[in-house]
């Protein structure tokens, strides 16, 4: 996929204007029943650190995946949640704050999972060893701050001084969410159309199989633990919607390696498509059910 102003600077800046609309909706004792809670953050990051890595490396090895492309598949498989989850979670009217904290904790433990993860999968299906990955951990930091907790915090700040302004902006926050993520899936689409086909064509669907697969688990696991809607819906999100974005750069900057990027940029199209049924599904459905 190319690297264009649409997904270099469109897209953060779009998240960064979502996110402040989050914050609105958002006061700190959400963030305190996270942690006062921890059950529900221990098995959503259980599910992105753990089960996602080991399902990706089982369907590399059923597909029989090329080097290149199973090593790609990893990239994806092992990078944290990124802030197109919040949004999705947002407008599915998820537990928003689980789904931020989860985003924020999984981005700074996979600093450390990523080259171990990494470093594996080179030496399985390459045997390549000697290669080093060390991740822009500062850049990562200051991405997810840039993007996520500085316009969340400064919605939640208005809100804790103007509420009645807050509430006001919920509804019409929420539509523009909406429309902002449809226009820009459709400038993705549209601006890499031509290359679209032949990617799909080789790995759609161990790609498709990962994000379903993952996202499903993520939902059942959470129901079994008796978590309620709001929570499941974050972590069947959570487990399934990644950085694409962080990937791709692993690949194409760091391991240096423009084919493997095309398993995470093929990822983190079609998990639009699947993002769009739930939040169309849980999004219709009315909050106060699951009280």
């Amino acid at each position: 996929m190319e690297d264009s102003i649409l997904t270099s600077v469109v897209l953060p800046v779009s998240l960064a204007v979502i996110m402040f609309g989050m914050g609105l909706s958002l006061v700190i004792g959400d963030f305190r029943r996270v942690f006062k809670y921890p059950k529900a953050a221990f098995i959503g990051l259980s599910n992105q650190l753990i089960l996602l890595p080991l399902i990706g490396f089982a369907l590399a090895l059923i597909f029989n995946l090329s080097p290149a492309m199973a090593v790609g598949l990893m990239i994806i498989a092992a990078c944290p949640g990124g802030p197109t989850s919040n949004l999705i979670t947002h407008i599915s009217k998820g537990d928003i704050a689980l789904s931020i904290s989860l985003t924020a904790i999984s981005s700074l433990i996979t600093v450390f999972t990523i080259p171990i993860i990494l470093s594996f999968s080179l030496a399985y299906f390459t045997n390549d060893s000697g290669v080093q990955i060390e991740l822009p951990i500062i850049e990562t930091i200051l991405q997810i701050m840039v993007i996520t907790i500085i316009p969340v915090s400064i919605g939640m700040i208005i809100r804790h001084y103007n509420e009645k302004f807050a509430d006001k902006m919920e509804r019409p926050m929420r539509i523009a969410s909406t429309v902002i993520f449809i226009a820009v899936l459709t400038g993705i689409i549209l601006a890499n159309r031509e290359s679209l086909v032949s990617h799909i064509k080789n790995v759609g669907t161990v790609t498709l199989l990962l994000n379903i697969i993952t996202m499903t688990i993520g939902y059942y696991s959470a129901r079994f633990f008796s978590l309620n809607t709001k929570q499941s819906i974050s972590i069947t999100i959570e487990s399934g919607i990644q950085n694409g974005t962080l990937a791709i750069v692993i690949a194409t900057t760091i391991l240096k390696q423009a084919d493997m990027s095309i398993p995470p940029a093929v990822y983190s199209l079609l998990m639009f498509f699947t993002s769009t049924f739930l939040m169309w599904k849980f999004g219709r459905r009315k909050v106060e059910a699951d009280l």
